[in-house]
């Protein structure tokens, strides 16, 4: 998904050459928005191009023209850093997040915990594939620590994307999803039947870098460095993200 947002610089700013940040799915409304003050405030153009981490890193790996990635986990990061393909000293943590289990709105319950999702009720459980998409391996490192992916893994239904997941949950493919609690403030036909204690759950980091080859550098650390400011991290919270100071 493409997505602009264009204003002219106001006096004294010098004209942004427009940029195209490649970022994982999960960030869609909060970037959104952000890009939309920051246009406001006359500072440039933003295109965005929204994914499954993993099929980011592949197009720009692959030579996609993008200026700034940001990614749902570190290892997607590693996988276009190992390619050579960021400026080097770019690379920042942004915002952390934490896993849910939703459930259909219509089917609304409340979850002790993971344990729940052995019992009849949950015989399809969507997730982010867990051999690629980051939301997915996240909800297999959690199952896998408490003792429970192997007993839940044949229920398991793999999505392209986290988004995907909660779709499927939405509609109705799906007794349950384990997302982004960030996913589930979105959702219109899905509830939360339980978060993920931060302190039980993985380690959910999003980076962000700029590419290599940005026609526009400048622009790319301009709008990167943005993101870590105070504006910014108001728009974050507001969708719960937590950023990292």
């Amino acid at each position: 998904m493409i997505a602009a947002v264009a204003h002219l610089a106001p006096q004294g700013l010098p004209a942004a050459t427009p940029i195209t940040v490649s970022a994982a799915v999960s960030l869609t409304d909060a970037l959104t928005a952000i890009a939309e003050q920051y246009g406001r405030e006359g500072r440039g153009t933003v295109r965005f191009n929204f994914g499954a981490s993993n099929v980011l890193a592949r197009q720009i790996v692959g030579g996609a023209p993008v200026d700034v990635f940001i990614s749902a986990d570190e290892a997607q990061m590693d996988v276009v850093a190992a390619a050579q393909m960021l400026v080097d000293g770019s690379r920042v943590d942004l915002l952390r997040n934490q896993l849910a289990i939703v459930v259909p709105n219509d089917r609304s319950r409340t979850l002790t915990g993971p344990g729940a999702l052995t019992g009849e009720a949950f015989r399809r459980i969507a997730i982010g594939d867990p051999a690629a998409v980051p939301a997915g391996v996240y909800a297999k490192a959690w199952l896998e620590q408490e003792g429970l992916w192997q007993t839940l893994e044949p229920r398991m239904v793999p999505s392209g994307s986290v988004r995907a997941a909660l779709a499927a949950v939405e509609s109705g493919a799906a007794d349950a999803a384990i997302v982004y609690r960030t996913d589930a403030r979105v959702a219109l036909k899905a509830t939360v039947a339980y978060v993920v204690p931060a302190d039980r759950g993985p380690r959910i980091l999003y980076p962000g870098a700029i590419v290599r080859t940005s026609a526009a550098p400048a622009d790319a650390t301009r709008f990167l460095d943005y993101l870590r400011s105070a504006a910014a991290a108001r728009i974050f919270e507001r969708f719960g993200f937590t950023s990292v100071r």
